[in-house]
This record gives C-alpha cells, sequence and structure tokens, in this order.
C-alpha cells in the first residue's frame, strides 16, 4: 500500500505535540510491529513468494530506513549511520534519494540476517528516542509532524507485512498456521441485503485538514453526484459461489476486456486463497485452511471480478465519492486488526449500512488520481504519492488487518485492478 505523504504547515489536532506523547506513541506503534513478528520462525522473515510481497525482515528494515533517512541524519546533530549499505537495501522506491535494490530481488538476500536488523531497529530506536526528548525547541514542530507521518507510514507496513505472511504460508504446502483463531460466534445466516438510499446534489470530498492525514486526502473539493443507493452490507462468500456456479468466470460477457484476459491467462476459477478439496471449497487464512463460510464477506478479489460480479449482479461499483458520502455518517468502528481474529467476519445485523469499516477494503469504481488542485510535495518524499496516480483503482474503508487508529473516511487506498493478495471486497451500488 503506497499511501502518500502530507507535512501540514502547524501540528494537526491528532498529532500531540509533548514530547513524552510523542515518544509513547513511537514506542506503541514500534512495539505492535514486532509484535506481530513474535509467531514467525527466522525461516519466515526472507521468503518472497512474488514481486509485490516483500519479505518480513525486509519490512521491518524499511520502516527504520525511514526513521534514520527522513529524521534522523537531517533532524539529529551527530547521529551515526548504522550502516551505509543499508540505505541501498531498504530504499522503496526513492529515485530523487538513490537507487533502490531491485525489488522483485529482495527475497534473494539472505544478509543482513534478521538478527542484525533487528539491531538496526534498536540503533534507530535509540536515536528517535534521544532525539524526540532534547531535540532543539525551533525545530520540534518540524520533527514532531515528520515523526507523525513515519508512524503512519509504518502502520502500513505492518498491514502489509500481515498480507505478505499470509501469501508466503499459503504457498507453502504444510499451509502454516500464523495464528490461532479466536472463538467467535459464528452467525447461522446473513443479514438481509438490503439499498440505503442517498440524495444526489454537491457534497464536499475530501479531508477537512483537521487531523492528520495523507496528501491524497486532499484538497477538500467540492462533487456533483447524482442520486445513489449503497448495498447495506458487504459481499458474501455464498453470493460469490452463486455467480461462480452460474459460470461467472467462464462468461466473458461480465468481464472488463483486460479482466478477461487476466481470467483466461491466469486461470482464476475462483477469488485467491481458495480450493476445492473433496467437492467442497476451503479458503487459507491467517489460521490455516478453513472451510470457505458463505456468510462471511467475500475477500481477495481484483477489481476484475468484483467489477464482473457486479454486472452479473445487475448493479456496480460505488465511486469513492458516493462511498465517503455514506461513511461520514457513521462512526469508524468495525472488524478491525485489535479484534484478533485478522479474517473477515460474518455479520447478522440491521444497522445499515454495515460494514463500511473494517473486514475488506471495498473496490471502487474510481480511477486513483488526484484531487482538483493537488500538488506533490517537492524533494524526495514528493514521490511518495504522485507518481502512483496512474492506473490503478481507489478501495475504501479498512480491513480486518487495518488498525482501527489508522483509517478514516476520507482515507484512500489504492491498488491495480489485477490484485488480489490484498484483503479486497465488494460492496455493490446502483443508481436511483
Amino acid at each position: 500500500m503506497n499511501a502518500p505523504l502530507q507535512y501540514p504547515t502547524e501540528v494537526a489536532s491528532d498529532c500531540a505535540t509533548t514530547r513524552e506523547t510523542v515518544l509513547a506513541r513511537y514506542q506503541n506503534v514500534r512495539n505492535q510491529t514486532e509484535a506481530l513478528c513474535q509467531p514467525l520462525e527466522p525461516e519466515d522473515y526472507c521468503i518472497q513468494t512474488m514481486p509485490d510481497v516483500s519479505p518480513t525482515k525486509w519490512h521491518i528494515a524499511h520502516v527504520s530506513w525511514f526513521f534514520e533517512t527522513f529524521l534522523l541524519i537531517p533532524f539529529l546533530p551527530g547521529y551515526s549511520v548504522f550502516n551505509e549499505r543499508f540505505d541501498y537495501l531498504f530504499n522503496s522506491y526513492y529515485l530523487t534519494h538513490g537507487t533502490p535494490f531491485s525489488r522483485p530481488q529482495r527475497g534473494l538476500l539472505s544478509r543482513p540476517t534478521v538478527a542484525e536488523i533487528y539491531r538496526y531497529r534498536a540503533h534507530v530506536d535509540e536515536a528517535m528516542r534521544q532525539a524526540i526528548m532534547n531535540l532543539d525547541e525551533s525545530q520540534w514542530e518540524a520533527f514532531a509532524n515528520r515523526t507523525v507521518l513515519g508512524l503512519n507510514h509504518e502502520q502500513q507496513h505492518q498491514e502489509l507485512l500481515l498480507t505478505d505472511i499470509k501469501h508466503v504460508f499459503a504457498f507453502n504446502p504444510l499451509r502454516p498456521v500464523y495464528h490461532e483463531a479466536k472463538p467467535t460466534t459464528v452467525p447461522t445466516h446473513s443479514a438481509a441485503q438490503q439499498w440505503v438510499d442517498y440524495p444526489g446534489g454537491i457534497h464536499w470530498l475530501g479531508n477537512t485538514g483537521e487531523a492528520f492525514c495523507f496528501d491524497n486526502e486532499t484538497p477538500r473539493h467540492r462533487v456533483f453526484l447524482n442520486d445513489f443507493a449503497l448495498a447495506s452490507r458487504l459481499v458474501t462468500n455464498g453470493e460469490f459461489l452463486e455467480f461462480m456456479t452460474a459460470g461467472g468466470y467462464q462468461n466473458p460477457e461480465y468481464w472488463l476486456s483486460e479482466g478477461w484476459s487476466t481470467v483466461q491467462e491466469q486461470g482464476w476459477q475462483a477469488p485467491l486463497y481458495w480450493e476445492q478439496l473433496e467437492g467442497r471449497w476451503w479458503s487459507m487464512t491467517l489460521s490455516g485452511m478453513r472451510p470457505v463460510d458463505e456468510h462471511e464477506p467475500v475477500c481477495h478479489v481484483s477489481l476484475y471480478e468484483a467489477d464482473a460480479y457486479a454486472h452479473w449482479a445487475g448493479k456496480r461499483l460505488p465511486s469513492e465519492a458516493e462511498w465517503e458520502l455514506a461513511a461520514i455518517q457513521q462512526a469508524i468502528k468495525g472488524n478491525f486488526r485489535e479484534s484478533g481474529q485478522l479474517h473477515p467476519r460474518a455479520i447478522n445485523t440491521e444497522q445499515t449500512p454495515a460494514q463500511l469499516y473494517g473486514d475488506v477494503w471495498e473496490w471502487t469504481q474510481t480511477a486513483y488520481s488526484p484531487y482538483p488542485g493537488f500538488r506533490a510535495l517537492a524533494g524526495s518524499l514528493g514521490e511518495y504519492n504522485g507518481k502512483f496516480m496512474s492506473s490503478q483503482m481507489i478501495l475504501r474503508g479498512g480491513s480486518c488487518i487495518t488498525p482501527q487508529s489508522h483509517i478514516r473516511p476520507s482515507y484512500r487506498n489504492f491498488f491495480y485492478p489485477g490484485d488480489r493478495w490484498q484483503f479486497s471486497g465488494i460492496r455493490l451500488a446502483d443508481d436511483r
């Protein structure tokens, strides 16, 4: 997930300005990353199963590289770089900063070792602690804002870390278990699908600027919408199975041209991680293999599959403006990483619309492009967002592995339309 950056001219309201509070938040987020790695063996840290997946050890080194490169080196006098060659290995895509190591080859590196990378993290953490507590007051505001940015960046990599671990474990024929599933009450039926109507007209889209956000959520601007409706819940596995049974993967009528070509080239017959064993569909999860629950939201589908399903159902995907209009009317509650499930959850509720937040990222029909008036940041940090505004599509709402504190109504996630390894799903929309 390549999120953009924003440096507000003043400390945002959710960016605590006291040094003690910033340090506490820094330590909390950094500890969460290492806690996510606790179930892993050293061998698990090194695997890369496709170019989009990064090894776990690369993730935990890269986020430290970010703090070292964009905070410690420019702000902390006398800072001693842990290893100068790490700047090459753990630079992700900042071409104005240097030449990054090839992304598809990250999994070919046995060194540095996992132990050395953890020493690197400890080195950066100690220097960050010194900077937070002792930096000159004249630099504090800029440093505090950039620290909050770095922590949001690390939260994104926490989600990527889990997504990539799932892909690595699913590739292994042993189907390893990352964590034991928490006991939960499984609904015996899905909430009835309903439609929630929303009025058209002129509406505001984008972040208000009252709290931290990434720069692709701004500038706030007006959009015109026709009357529309959103489905009251996400599309379930059972409903997607009906699409499959009806020949959805065999009928080009429902598919975008590129989507149909991808289906043929990749041999898609079901969502990613689904396997048919002895006449029954099973799915790989972070808790190992389990039978597909027809009441859970369908997950790990591409934009192509989401769009094809919508066409088959006689509906469409929502625009990101439609989604945000609905989302700003709800509290940010849902099945996030904090629930401990790390898997989409079935619901049986009359709340409408439900599951706007958490469970799965929701594909929209909106291409990832700049808002009117958007300007990329100057310098290397401007690469974080602006150069990716091409050929990708917007997803909204967060997922079951997103930290709840990381999401907001204006948050724009983006992936290529053929991507399936993310926790992505479907909500239908309709015209009124």
